[in-house]
């Protein structure tokens, strides 16, 4: 069965009468104009409910289990995926993965979160968390591009760097700085996309880009709402509430001026459609990387330089 979110019961309550009258034998002579007007409803239902979310909402939506993942946009919108495997210091760190690919005719570099669906994949990819392997992985992989003149493509979609002392004692916060000195001069086209949940410097490690993007209903933050409040509050019975204040969805943060695009998502979005969202993001990669290749290194660069050093002013 598909899953769905709470809020979204209306909807599959519309979708649940739709299936029961198409097993309908024999049909009745009215099933045509009955099948349509569900439908419809569903539909209407669909774009009211998403019309309004929550930041709770958008929360439990950028986590959703059927939400497209990394490897997924990999394999449909890329072609010709060659993993690379391992920082050739420590490990291979499952929860970041890239290599080489080709976005239609153009050879590109990309790199992104992990989570892994089965229980035993999630656990294997540490459910998207980097642990500091993961970062000098990708480190490796961004050199790489920059060696062979090829564009970098990141995704996020983690909770976070993974937080346990294994990877403290491993230089955490070494390695995501590390990341962020390696990406802020990095000769070549950084192009990035949030798909789901972008979490603290887990994301950001791999985030800092010429372009930065949102799917809409994915999220973006210093922390997660249930981190925050624990914070706070010393509870993470105030997630909602913390996810209001932390303003971390992509309307808000497009008006903040720390992203630059926002791309729509099918009507309920992209865990209802996998296609259609690997359109969208293709579409929007492809227009990126046309534009960013008319620009000199050296303006990329400086236009770079002056993209993070405004936030917050």
């Amino acid at each position: 069965m598909e899953e769905y979110l709470d809020f979204e019961q209306p909807i599959y309550d519309c979708l649940d009468k739709i299936e029961e009258l198409k097993k309908e034998v024999p049909s009745p002579t009215n099933l045509s104009d009955e099948l349509n007007r569900l439908e419809r409803k569903a539909e209407n239902v669909t774009q009211k409910i998403y019309k309004d979310l929550s930041s709770w909402q958008k929360v439990l939506v950028a986590r959703h289990p059927s939400r497209p993942h990394s490897i997924d946009y990999f394999k449909n919108v890329f072609d010709g995926f060659e993993e690379i495997h391992g920082d050739r210091s420590s490990e291979d760190d499952k929860a970041i993965i890239g290599g080489f690919a080709f976005l239609e005719e153009y050879p590109v570099v990309i790199i992104g979160h992990e989570k892994g669906r089965e229980t035993t994949e999630r656990v294997a990819r540490n459910f998207g968390m980097p642990h500091p392997s993961g970062f000098r992985k990708a480190n490796r992989i961004m050199k790489l591009a920059e060696k062979f003149n090829l564009p970098l493509f990141t995704l996020i979609d983690t909770p976070g760097a993974y937080p346990g002392v294994k990877a403290e004692y491993a230089g955490q916060h070494e390695a995501i700085a590390k990341s962020l000195e390696i990406m802020s001069d990095l000769r070549t086209p950084i192009i990035n996309l949030v798909i789901g949940e972008g979490g603290s410097g887990g994301g950001f490690g791999i985030g800092l880009a010429d372009t930065i993007a949102m799917l809409k209903y994915s999220i973006y933050s210093v922390a997660s709402p249930e981190a925050c409040s624990s914070i706070l509050w010393r509870s993470s019975e105030n997630a909602e509430k913390a996810a209001e204040a932390l303003k971390l969805d992509a309307q808000n943060l497009h008006k903040l001026k720390l992203i630059d695009r926002i791309l729509e998502e099918p009507s309920g979005g992209a865990h209802r459609n996998h296609s259609e969202t690997y359109k969208v993001v293709k579409s929007f990669f492809l227009e990126e990387l046309q534009r960013l290749s008319n620009i000199s290194l050296e303006t990329l660069l400086e236009k770079r330089y002056d993209k993070f050093i405004k936030i917050g002013l």
